[in-house]
């Protein structure tokens, strides 16, 4: 850190002299320390995949998500600190609650990214409180078809065909560009997921420590049980 910025480094609503918010910078990376989540846009779908490895073998592993549904085709996962997402999957099921007793249909995928990326920002420049140590991937499905956004601690947000956040969240990027493709479909999607986790996963990597999530056609986010993961593992091999 410049010495310059040091002085800053404390305060969330005052620039550094560079012109930096250090606190959302610090965020990023509580971001980058935690585990690794990826996305992908399939042609019809999107898959959700991310590292759940325990800290102990005596935690109930069916106690810990990481992936959680805000509607019935919209379904997110995160990368940073545990009990703001938690937080911030409250906001975004409250606000598309009252979207659907106000207008009788499931709010938009890019309105649910809005708001949450809207309460995110207001934690950057508001007295009292800290930047959500948090990055979201949000994967749905709606009118305008397959949907995957990454919402940063600024409160940025943006589209993506796939996209990694977290630990080692570069080279599962670079890993993707080299395999990705406009045309790919669900079933391709879910193993390139697992392919490209695989690739800096830390051990074994099986049906257990690893979560799947997708959305497809049918406007249905579900999350894939240990079997299912399985299977798709002992194909991917």
């Amino acid at each position: 850190m410049d010495t310059g910025d040091s002085s800053y480094s404390y305060s969330l609503t005052t620039f550094s002299r560079s012109g930096k918010l250090l606190q959302i910078e610090y965020a990023l990376t509580a971001v980058s320390e935690g585990k690794t989540s990826l996305g992908i846009k399939a042609r019809n779908g999107v898959v959700l995949c991310t590292d759940k490895k325990l800290g102990s073998k005596l935690v109930d592993r069916d106690a810990v998500r990481k992936l959680e549904s805000i509607t019935p085709s919209c379904g997110l996962v995160y990368s940073g600190v545990g009990p703001d997402y938690r937080v911030l999957v409250k906001k975004a099921r409250k606000s598309a609650q009252t979207y659907k007793l106000t207008y009788g249909e499931h709010k938009p995928i890019r309105g649910l990214v809005q708001d949450l990326a809207a309460v995110m920002q207001e934690y950057t420049q508001s007295g009292g409180v800290r930047p959500f140590g948090v990055s979201l991937l949000v994967a749905g499905y709606d009118d305008d078809g397959p949907q995957l956004y990454q919402v940063d601690p600024s409160g940025a947000y943006y589209g993506w065909r796939a996209s990694a956040i977290g630990k080692n969240y570069k080279n599962a990027r670079s890993f993707l560009e080299k395999r990705y493709s406009d045309e790919v479909e669900l079933d391709d999607a879910i193993h390139t997921a697992l392919l490209t986790m695989r690739e800096g996963f830390e051990g074994e990597m099986n049906e257990h420590n690893i979560e799947l999530g997708v959305v497809g056609e049918d406007r249905i986010f579900k999350t894939l049980s240990p079997s299912e993961i399985k299977d798709y593992l002992d194909e991917a091999n």
